[in-house]
């Protein structure tokens, strides 16, 4: 039975109810499932990128306009609203949420190489992850002493300007396209204060190749050290869609695992794992979708 199989059947004994009949299972004793350090191909180091393009400072910059979110979109499709923290979905994250902090940022955080930099996919598409990226984002942002970085590392398929209702003429593909554009232009200042957002970019053939690039390696790198204290959540594709959902999360801390209750097979789940148990990072799992028991399935979008 697969590590992550054991985490499923955990969920049968602890789920967590979520406002739209949802369960999430959240896995507190990462150590029950962190996938074994195996030998890596990862023979390329990073090389040496001009330093004032990954090291200067994310701070924010007063000339850039604040990025508003659609909250309309976002409440119709059951995200968390930040005029009602105390709802049930505000809630549950804060529980889902924990583990990811404490491994992060917290006592476990000497034990995790990049702990602070974490990876939401899924095995298939529509199972939930970018939902889960996004809450997890604003309900980290919303600690007092939290801040968080949210990128939108599916380029094949981005979303965020869709879901949040923003807009960026660049991103993530394009810093790492060209020497020109530094962390700063890239990133996106929003209304709420402890977040910040990069987009995926413009499309590119080549997407693949620049997020396992050196550049990118670095970028990793510069994120985790230089930025220890800020949490960098990356939304991916599907594990078993693309290649480069498991070409980023040979750089991560830890990766979360979004499974769609009643939907994704056993053997896909199988499949996702024997990917990521090539991936030195903590891996959690959350069951997503999962209708409470006498009640109906609502639902709330698929992304």
């Amino acid at each position: 039975m697969s590590m992550l199989e054991k985490a499923l059947e955990k969920a049968d004994e602890k789920k967590i109810s979520i406002k739209n009949d949802t369960f999430v299972d959240v896995i507190e004793d990462s150590e029950d499932i962190r996938v074994d350090e195996l030998s890596t191909e990862a023979a390329i180091q990073p090389e040496k990128i001009k330093a004032d393009v990954l090291l200067e400072p994310i701070i924010k910059n007063e000339s850039q306009d604040i990025i508003r979110f659609n909250w309309d979109y976002l409440k119709e499709h059951g995200f968390i609203q930040l005029d009602d923290l105390h709802s049930q979905i505000s809630e549950e994250y804060r529980n889902i949420k924990r583990p990811l902090v404490t491994n992060a940022v917290g006592s476990r955080k000497s034990e995790i190489e990049n702990s602070n930099l974490i990876l939401v996919t899924s095995s298939v598409p529509n199972e939930g992850k970018t939902f889960t990226a996004i809450n997890l984002a604003f309900s980290i942002a919303t600690e007092l002493d939290k801040e968080v970085l949210l990128i939108d590392a599916d380029v094949a398929k981005p979303s965020f300007e869709k879901v949040l209702g923003i807009k960026s003429d660049i991103g993530l593909i394009d810093f790492l396209e060209t020497d020109d554009l530094t962390l700063s232009d890239i990133i996106l200042q929003t209304e709420i204060p402890g977040l910040r957002i990069i987009t995926a970019g413009k499309s590119h053939k080549l997407s693949t190749e620049l997020l396992a690039s050196n550049k990118m390696i670095a970028l990793s790198k510069e994120l985790s050290e230089r930025y220890a204290d800020r949490i960098v959540i990356f939304d991916t594709p599907p594990l078993l869609a693309t290649t480069q959902a498991e070409v980023l999360a040979s750089q991560m801390g830890q990766i979360v695992l979004v499974v769609g209750a009643e939907s994704t097979s056993k053997g896909l789940i199988n499949e996702s794992a024997k990917k990521l148990q090539r991936c030195p990072g903590v891996v959690l799992s959350i069951l997503n979708k999962a209708s409470a028991a006498g009640s109906g399935s609502y639902g709330y979008g698929h992304y």
